[in-house]
């Protein structure tokens, strides 16, 4: 199995044991991005628009550091504390993703995220 690490200084260093992204037959398989400010170490403080905003920033840092980006996207996981909010993460997904070409989805109402945050997503990329 082939299978390389990637990491980039414009995305937010992991707080656990595991890597930003792997590569592996021919696909980019990012971890979770909450919305952390690569620059502060800090959480984006606001709406959850912003967090979703920073949370596409890292996952697009991420991908070009890998040789992929957002239109190479299969899938998307959302990860929400509050299913009530799906409207507003999808007018951000509207602004970053061609709808005619989108990719597959799920979204998940969970209990909690790291750092208290109310968003993370995590995603899928053809190289």
């Amino acid at each position: 199995m082939d299978r390389k690490v990637i990491s980039d200084a414009h995305a937010p260093n992991p707080i656990g044991p595991y890597n930003q992204a792997v590569i592996s037959n021919g696909f980019v398989f990012t971890a979770g991005q909450i919305a952390i400010d690569p620059d502060t170490g800090q959480l984006v403080e606001g709406d959850l628009t912003s967090r979703v905003e920073q949370v596409f920033r890292n996952l697009s840092a991420i991908l070009e550091r890998a040789g992929s980006d957002l239109s190479k996207v299969v899938k998307f996981t959302v990860f929400l504390t509050d299913m009530g909010r799906f409207a507003e993460v999808n007018k951000v997904f509207n602004q970053y993703l061609n709808e005619d070409n989108a990719p597959a989805r799920s979204t998940v109402e969970v209990s909690g995220l790291p750092v208290g945050t109310d968003v993370e997503i995590e995603c899928i990329a053809a190289l």
